[in-house]
C-alpha cells in the first residue's frame, strides 16, 4: 500500500517538475521573442529618398564640376513621389532637414505615430560662401522657417503619416522648434529630441545614393554602384 503511495507521489511530483520546466522554458522563448522584436524594432530603417546623378561637367579651365542630380523622393508608405531635378556648381552636396527622434519606448512598442523618427526635407545645398546655392524641397516650411516663424499646422504632401492628418501630426511640425528648445515640451509628448540634419556627400555619376532614416536615430546616405543594365539610362533626365 505504502509503496504504490510512494510511486503515485513520485509520478505527481515529476509531472510537477516536467510543467515547471516547461512553464519556464516557454517564459523563456516567450521573453526571448519580445527581446528579439524590440532590437529589430531599434535596428529598423526606411528608405526615404534616392538621388542618381544625370550630369556631371568639369570646366577644363578651372577644374570646377557642373552637377545635376535626380531627386527622388518616397512617401512614409515608400511610395515614390515626382521626381525633382537640381542642378550646382560643385558636387559636393547636402539635404537640409529636420527630424523628429521619439522616446525608444514608442519604437520598441512600434508605435504607429511614435515608432519611427520623423522627418521632413526643407532643401538640397552647395556651401560655397557668397556663391552658395540652394533649391527647396518643401516650399511652405522653407520660407516660413526664413521668417523665423511658426509654420502652418499643415502637413505636406509624403510625410502623412495618417490619411487626412491627425491633430498630434500637424502639432508635430508646427511646433517643431518649441520641441527642439524646450525639454519639457518634447517630455509631455515623448519626444527624445528635435533637430535639423544636413546629411551630405560627393555626388558622381555610376552611382546610386539612398537616403536612409533609422527608426530610433536620424539620417544617413549609403551608396552602392549603378546595375550594369541601368548604365546607359542614367545619361540623360526629364
Amino acid at each position: 500500500m505504502c509503496g504504490n503511495v510512494f510511486k503515485a507521489l513520485r509520478k505527481i511530483l515529476a509531472l510537477a517538475v516536467v510543467l515547471l520546466v516547461f512553464i519556464a522554458g516557454f517564459k523563456f522563448f516567450n521573453e526571448f521573442l519580445t527581446f528579439k522584436k524590440i532590437i529589430r524594432s531599434l535596428k529598423a530603417e526606411s528608405r526615404i529618398a534616392e538621388v542618381l546623378v544625370v550630369e556631371s561637367k568639369v570646366d577644363e579651365f578651372t577644374r570646377r564640376y557642373t552637377t545635376t542630380i535626380k531627386f527622388l523622393e518616397y512617401d512614409v508608405h515608400g511610395k515614390p513621389l515626382k521626381p525633382k531635378y537640381f542642378t550646382f556648381d560643385g558636387h559636393l552636396i547636402q539635404f537640409q532637414t529636420l527630424v523628429v527622434r521619439f522616446d525608444d519606448r514608442y519604437v520598441e512598442q512600434g508605435h504607429r505615430m511614435k515608432g519611427k523618427s520623423l522627418y521632413l526635407f526643407l532643401k538640397a545645398f552647395v556651401l560655397d560662401g557668397k556663391n552658395t546655392q540652394e533649391f527647396v524641397i518643401t516650399p511652405v516650411y522653407h520660407e516660413f522657417q526664413k521668417r523665423g516663424t511658426p509654420p502652418p499646422a499643415v502637413v505636406p504632401e509624403g510625410y502623412r503619416v495618417g490619411e487626412p492628418p491627425n491633430y498630434f501630426e500637424r502639432e508635430i511640425w508646427r511646433k517643431f522648434w518649441r520641441y527642439a528648445l524646450d525639454p519639457e515640451a518634447r517630455k509631455q509628448v515623448g519626444i527624445k529630441n528635435a533637430q535639423v540634419e544636413a546629411p551630405g556627400s560627393v555626388f558622381v555619376p555610376g552611382t546610386i545614393y539612398t537616403l536612409v532614416i533609422e527608426h530610433d536615430g536620424g539620417i544617413r546616405i549609403d551608396t552602392r554602384p549603378i546595375p550594369e543594365i541601368l548604365k546607359k539610362e542614367s545619361g540623360g533626365h526629364r
